[in-house]
């Protein structure tokens, strides 16, 4: 046997919800025109059989609302509380209208009417909504994806899609960030999930690195003694422990500079405090310490004057006006 294509299986659903409707209609139609020559046996006998169902379909809608609500917070919670506030009410809206669909189902199975139709048109709906938006399906997928993985959470800076700011709200479509010059910024899930994400403020604590060159000829060891000195000057930010603490790096013999830098353990919420204040005093030790830090120079060495120039033998080049 072979399958009906979603559209001739929700045509044929279709005709057979509009049979049921012209039914009802002539039967209503009959009963109210027999009611007006006083004949109410009609009307009376639809009351019988309609006003049941339609009770039932009130009441079960009704139950199953509160039902459904009742068992999503019950969900929710743990979720809420052990993993991440947005998980948990994502699973709550799952379970809640998952609920009420099989339900609603339930209750219109039970007063006759033929819940394959409706499922074959919604079968047939979704798939045509699913080719007109395409893109909005791929933002709910990432969205469920970044809410089961979990990358980064509410509160959390990240730099992801180009931007660099705070987490504020992750939605099944979209997620909205606030910027530290307060603005605020709203992604495609899409854009995020495709792409990479660096969570800045995963760890609890992290490295300021302060790089300096200095010139030449100031001696190596007293510039190791004056940056650690900097670093010592901090050491209540400081985290202290294996692998932690501060390291004065000699990185390499530069064109014009000696580079060194200066590598600080402190907590993540102290970063740029921190980094502000060690780069303060790396420039403030250096000066006490009179050791210069150079800045690119370029040597010209002129073997002869242009013939629209004059040489003043200084090394420099004069114009000559043209008259």
């Amino acid at each position: 046997m072979q399958n009906e294509e979603p559209g001739n299986a929700g045509e044929a659903a279709a005709n057979g919800v509009n049979e049921n409707l012209e039914v009802l209609k002539e039967e209503a139609s009959n009963a109210f025109s027999n009611a007006m020559q006083g004949d109410f046996s009609g009307l009376i006998e639809m009351s019988m059989i309609y006003l049941p169902k339609a009770v039932l379909v009130v009441l079960g809608v009704i139950v199953a609302y509160f039902v459904a609500k009742f068992v999503s917070r019950i969900a929710g919670t743990p979720v809420r509380r052990r993993v991440d506030e947005t998980l948990g009410r994502f699973v709550s809206k799952v379970v809640f209208y998952a609920i009420m669909v099989c339900v609603l189902l339930g209750v219109a199975g039970s007063v006759g009417i033929n819940v394959t139709s409706f499922a074959a048109i919604l079968g047939a709906a979704g798939f045509a909504i699913g080719l007109a938006f395409q893109g909005t399906l791929g933002n709910f997928a990432s969205g469920i994806l970044l809410l089961v993985f979990r990358p980064f959470k509410v509160g959390d800076v990240i730099s992801a899609a180009g931007i660099v700011a705070k987490v504020n709200e992750i939605d099944l479509f979209t997620t909205t960030f606030d910027t530290p010059d307060n603005r605020r910024i709203i992604v495609p899930n899409s854009q995020i999930a495709g792409g990479t994400i660096e969570n800045i403020t995963f760890h609890k604590e992290r490295r300021v690195d302060v790089s300096v060159g200095t010139e030449y000829s100031a001696s190596l060891d007293l510039t190791r003694e004056t940056l650690a000195k900097a670093a010592e000057s901090l050491s209540d930010k400081m985290l202290t422990g294996e692998g932690r603490g501060y390291q004065i790096v000699l990185g390499e013999l530069g064109d014009s500079a000696v580079a060194w830098t200066v590598r600080f353990w402190t907590r993540a919420e102290d970063f740029w405090g921190v980094k502000e204040a060690l780069t303060r005093a790396v420039k403030n030790g250096l000066d006490e310490a009179g050791i210069g830090i150079p800045f690119p120079q370029l040597d010209v060495n002129l073997t002869g004057a242009p013939a629209d120039t004059e040489g003043s033998g200084d090394g420099k080049i004069k114009p000559r006006l043209r008259q």
